[in-house]
């Protein structure tokens, strides 16, 4: 019995077809026959033919071949490229964009190299560094900005975001509304007309078009699973690359939104109590929140998730700011402290308050009598620490219960300075108001108490400072060039009298008592938030300013005014029109500064 195994191997091999085996054959002879023909080559001659035919191909396709060159040079020297002649690739290249830049708008650049040139490198790197470069704050005039009021059919409005053209605003209606900002450049739409008229073109809009609106419902406290507030929202935020809108309430949610839309993306529900303030870091999509549990949390909405927490506030962290290191400044109400986190370090910086301005205050008015010193205003003890926001990367201010707007370094641990009482006091209590009694004394009235500084914006590497109360009136503020002074610059709508006093931070001296009425340009109001943009190309058009107002408090209902709810615009021009504002750079040395502060 044969098998595989047994069996021969002549006899394992596959039998070809006849006509396989002929096909075979021929190919062989035809072979044979080609190489008897042909001479032997040496290797010399089949490199210069393989040469010449690698030649003649090229020049069949030179534009494929030159594509090839470019890309293997390209790759070649990229790889070849070392840390330094990269470096020198991109300042090349950076200052080949700035040249692009101002031929576009038709300057010659090779003319204007020492000028222009040297002047935005000069503003970029002392951005890049966090210093106080521009000087803004003097060239615009703040007595003709014009107000326009708007708001929707909601409650108090607790905060506001802007990413232009567009601003956001919340309410303690569980309302969040998505509006068009208007822009004082552009011509409004014209409808066609059937004859032609000699009136004049109608005036630009100047109020804001709301497109979207959001609201949720405070039934809905016990769903887990409702994607929206249920309780009142304290605060808002919008990303500078307008993809995200976040919100926080007293229901314990932070809610990020889809800027385009309004629809939820995610809900973090990580705090233990209200969420009070937002801030992004500037450029990037890093959110900062603060809550009432005395804790900081930071978030990343590329990923949207949750990185870190935050300790070290010993009551409600009420208000929170950042600029583009990673680090954020926050204050924490009655604990009277204001933090600086440096989220890299995982250290913090801590800048007690508390104080009173008493002690300044005799000190200017020393060598008076005693009949004048009885005329000095009364200190007032800072109880809380409500509002804060950043200069620079190392200068911030903050606004407190007693009225004051003091100015922060981080080379020292008390204020640089302070402004007392910046809006003014409230009228003094009445007899039954101050007393518990039912037949009050009327001879003790209740003493007149500072406005609270509600709100508090600036205007990032600059020397402005804005800051609202309820006095009905957005004040403006500078800081000196040695960043040691406050200096009071005007009244947002108001025209007042240019009288200047060296050194006297009163010059516009606040209105004690009721807020006005009949005036137009007055915010009757509680100023519950600030937002600030430029408008044009490094301010080049002015500042629009966006506040918050509404007839309570954002955080409580300790203060009702007879006002509106809503919210206002005021477009800032400069003190000359088609003037660009007035700048100056200013890139000190790093070093001299913090001799200067220590000493």
């Amino acid at each position: 019995m044969s098998s595989f195994f047994t069996t021969p191997a002549s006899q394992k091999k596959r039998k070809r077809d006849d006509g396989s085996i002929a096909q075979s054959s021929t190919k062989k002879k035809k072979v044979a026959n080609g190489a008897a023909n042909s001479k032997p080559l040496n290797r010399k001659t089949a490199r210069d033919e393989s040469v010449s035919g690698s030649g003649s191909e090229d020049d069949e396709n030179p534009q494929n071949n030159a594509n090839d060159d470019e890309t293997l040079s390209s790759e070649s020297e990229d790889e070849d490229e070392t840390g330094a002649e990269r470096r020198l690739r991109l300042a090349e290249q950076y200052l080949e964009n700035i040249k692009g830049e101002t031929e576009t708008v038709g300057f010659d650049a090779e003319e204007i190299d020492q000028d222009l040139i040297a002047e935005r490198l000069k503003e970029d790197a002392a951005a890049t560094k966090g210093r106080l470069y521009r000087h803004i704050a003097s060239g615009l005039d703040f007595s003709s900005a014009v107000k326009t009021f708007f708001r929707a059919d909601t409650q108090t409005t607790t905060s506001a975001a802007v990413c232009p053209p567009y601003a956001y605003t919340v309410s303690k209606d569980i309302t969040l509304i998505k509006w068009e900002l208007p822009t004082p450049t552009a011509p409004p739409p014209q409808k066609k007309k059937k004859k032609a008229t000699a009136k004049p073109p109608p005036p630009a809009r100047r109020r804001p078009i709301k497109l979207l609106y959001t609201r949720g419902n405070k039934n809905e406290t016990r769903n887990p699973k409702y994607q929206h507030h249920t309780a009142d929202i304290l605060t808002v935020a919008a990303s500078s690359d307008g993809k995200y809108v976040a919100t926080g309430g007293a229901d314990k949610r932070l809610i990020i939104w889809s800027a385009a839309d309004l629809k939820p993306l995610r809900i973090f529900t990580q705090h233990r109590d209200a969420v009070t303030s937002l801030a992004f870091r500037r450029g990037t999509n890093q959110l900062y929140s603060s809550s009432k549990d005395r804790t900081i949390k930071t978030w990343s909405l590329d990923e949207l998730g949750y990185m870190e927490t935050l300790f070290g506030h010993q009551d409600e962290v009420v208000d929170i700011a950042a600029l583009s290191l990673e680090q954020c400044v926050s204050v924490g109400a009655r604990d009277r402290t204001a933090r600086l986190w440096k989220v890299v370090e995982e250290s913090q910086l801590v800048f007690r308050g508390g104080g009173t301005s008493e002690k300044r205050q005799m000190n200017s008015r020393e060598g008076l009598t005693n009949g004048e010193m009885a005329t000095v205003r009364t200190s007032y003890a800072e109880g809380s620490i409500d509002r804060v926001a950043m200069v620079d990367e190392e200068t911030f201010v903050t606004g407190s219960d007693n009225g004051s707007i003091s100015l922060w370094s981080l080379h020292k641990k008390k204020p640089v300075f302070t402004v007392p009482v910046a809006h003014g006091l409230d009228p003094a209590l009445k007899p039954e108001e101050a007393s518990a009694e039912e037949v009050p004394n009327s001879k003790v009235p209740g003493a007149p108490q500072p406005r609270w500084i509600t709100a508090l914006a600036t205007v990032p590497y600059s020397d402005l400072i804005l800051s609202g109360s309820w006095d009905g009136r957005l004040r403006a503020w500078k800081i000196s060039e040695d960043k040691k002074r406050l200096e009071v610059v005007g009244v947002l709508g108001e025209a007042h009298a240019e009288a200047e006093r060296d050194g006297n931070v009163n010059v516009l001296e606040p209105r004690d008592g009721e807020p006005p009425e009949d005036q137009e340009t007055s915010v009757r109001a509680i100023i519950n938030d600030i937002e600030i943009f430029e408008r044009g190309d490094r301010g080049k058009d002015g500042l629009c300013v966006v506040i918050a107002t509404g007839k309570e408090h954002r955080l409580g209902r300790w203060k009702t005014l007879q006002g509106k709810n809503g919210a206002c615009i005021f477009e800032v021009p400069h003190k000359q029109a088609g003037e660009p504002a007035m700048m100056e750079v200013k890139c000190a040395d790093m070093d001299s500064s913090q001799n200067q502060s220590k000493t």
